[in-house]
């Protein structure tokens, strides 16, 4: 039976969303809402997915850990993997490659990263949504040497997608392409498409999930990590609608 799956939302680490978007409620409201398949992506940081991996299988939730990474064209990219500490391993370099530039929590909000039960661990120096020196030609590659996959965020939105600042798609290793409508009102090049919600507010969550071809046995977490099946979830995209 195919998995409701939503594949971008932020947390209370995104300095643009709520705080009251903890890792904790993120996943009971999309329980909540029949979402099996969720990942959670902050601006360039995956701070927050250990306490969303913890809190996940509690809640009958396969996760995916990772980032919207924003690329040296200002282009956001779902950068997804199966296995958390890929996904940490990741944000690490992503941190080293960010824009020094600190954040004002008075003026763009907190970036703060917290536990399972939304205790407070730390607060994140650089404002997270910052370009990272890293080209939209180049991240695909990046990701792939950490064991995830990437796709395009909100290609069809007027700011922060590839169409906003490239004019098109470009190709490019992207496992789908993410759309705010579907069909789509621009050329995907005949990529597989999803939908995700981009939640930012308690409210957003599930607001735009997609059907995953998949079932949860086949892509259920698995291996010495515990991670989902990178390979069945990359079969499952590849059958998602391309038009």
């Amino acid at each position: 039976m195919p998995l409701l799956a939503d594949f971008h939302n932020h947390s209370c680490l995104s300095p643009c969303g709520s705080l009251d978007l903890s890792p904790r409620a993120l996943t009971a409201i999309a329980a909540a809402k029949g979402v099996k398949a969720l990942a959670l992506t902050d601006h360039n940081s995956s701070l927050n997915c250990p306490a969303f991996a913890k809190l996940c299988p509690r809640a009958g939730i396969i996760p995916l850990f990772g980032m919207e990474a924003t690329t040296a064209e200002e282009i956001h990219t779902l950068c997804l993997f199966t296995e958390l500490n890929a996904a940490l391993a990741f944000g690490d370099d992503a941190y080293r490659l960010i824009m020094p530039f600190p954040n004002d929590p008075e003026k763009t909000g907190d970036q703060v990263y917290v536990d399972e039960d939304d205790a407070i661990l730390g607060e994140v120096e650089y404002f997270l949504p910052s370009a990272l020196e890293l080209s939209v030609e180049d991240i695909g590659k990046r990701v792939a040497e950490y064991g995830g996959i990437v796709i395009p965020a909100h290609v069809d939105r007027p700011a922060f997608s590839m169409t906003s600042q490239l004019g098109v798609v470009v190709p490019g290793p992207w496992a789908a392409i993410e759309c705010v409508r579907l069909p789509p009102p621009v050329d995907t090049l005949g990529f597989p498409l999803t939908t995700s919600s981009d939640a930012h507010y308690p409210e957003h969550v599930a607001r735009r999930p997609f059907l995953l071809d998949i079932d949860a046995e086949e892509l259920a977490p698995h291996g010495p990590e515990g991670g989902a099946d990178m390979e069945a979830l990359k079969r499952a995209l590849g059958r998602r609608p391309r038009a």
